[in-house]
């Protein structure tokens, strides 16, 4: 499915315009695509802020597609895609490399194996920082350079000057409110273009399901629909975590039903990844109601 097919002109010519067309080591970095925007402009905003060189920061509930949307800007503009799933153990060394003991000429040397950053960096790629917000606040630091108008740091490791080559991007992912993450420094923060990334629904859910997923039954496609929207209403309520609305988990849930019968299916894909026995019930209670 062409994404792109109904913008304007203009944008259509940016991405050709910043597409990388030259060689490169990394063209299984480029990711498939895949990701339908739940507006036009969200999709348009997210061109031009790459084009101008922009740090993006996608906000949204866990499932929402925010590395799916970071793997779909790969693909248009033909960029590999470096990246950093943070934790709470992340340290410096994730982002600019390790130094390890090799052997040349049958001695022993101190060889240094470059990160993530700098590899995409130094190539002119993009680099994507997933759930930003779980690293270690005196972790974040080392990339602060690298975000504003300098596109450069110094690798703590080797002290190279390493200066970002044209192309280089940043996209970074956030969930707000989860437990392990930290309140985004907002010095950081200020650093980035922010897109709220919010579920999928109606109609494009339901081509997302026809375009990912094994599931052809248009009956089947119609009713995980409808309970994806039944799931989100039930988040806002506060009945359930927003982990019981996440679409990665239905379109698993979608997946099995070609196989296996429906209600099962989204107990394996969805109720059972709950911890609360309540949440469980009013999944399955939504799931009873919708499916034979």
């Amino acid at each position: 499915m062409d994404i792109t097919k109904d913008l304007p002109q203009n944008i259509t010519n940016l991405i050709e315009q910043h597409k990388y067309t030259g060689e490169t080591d990394f063209d299984y970095l480029v990711g498939e695509g895949g990701y339908i925007p739940q507006s036009e402009d969200l999709l348009t905003d997210l061109i031009v802020a790459i084009a101008q060189g922009k740090n993006i920061l996608l906000k949204g509930p866990t499932g929402s597609g925010k590395t799916k949307l970071a793997e779909t800007l790969s693909s248009l503009f033909n960029q590999p895609l470096f990246s950093v799933n943070c934790s709470v153990d992340l340290d410096v060394e994730s982002f600019v490399g390790f130094k390890t003991i090799d052997y040349q000429d049958g001695k022993q040397i101190i060889d240094y194996v470059p990160g993530p950053l700098v590899q995409a960096m130094k190539n002119g790629h993009f680099l994507y920082i997933d759930e930003i917000n779980m690293a270690k606040p005196e972790t974040l630091p080392v990339i602060n350079g690298v975000l504003d108008y300098r596109r450069q740091i110094t690798n703590p490791l080797t002290n190279e000057v390493i200066k970002a080559k044209e192309g280089f991007n940043v996209i970074a992912a956030i969930n707000e409110g989860y437990i392990g993450t930290t309140r985004l420094n907002e010095a950081l923060k200020n650093r980035f273009i922010v897109i709220d990334v919010s579920y999928l629904q109606g109609e494009q859910l339901k081509n997302l399901i026809k375009n990912n997923t094994n599931l052809n039954d248009e009956k089947l496609i119609n009713q995980y629909v409808q309970l994806s929207h039944d799931l989100i209403a039930a988040t806002q309520q506060g009945k359930v975590s927003e982990d019981a609305a996440s679409i990665r988990a239905l379109l698993d849930a979608c997946d099995l039903s070609e196989m296996i019968p429906p209600k099962r299916a989204i107990r394996r894909a969805i109720v059972n990844k709950l911890e609360d026995d309540r949440e469980q019930d009013v999944v399955q209670n939504l799931a009873d109601m919708l499916f034979e």
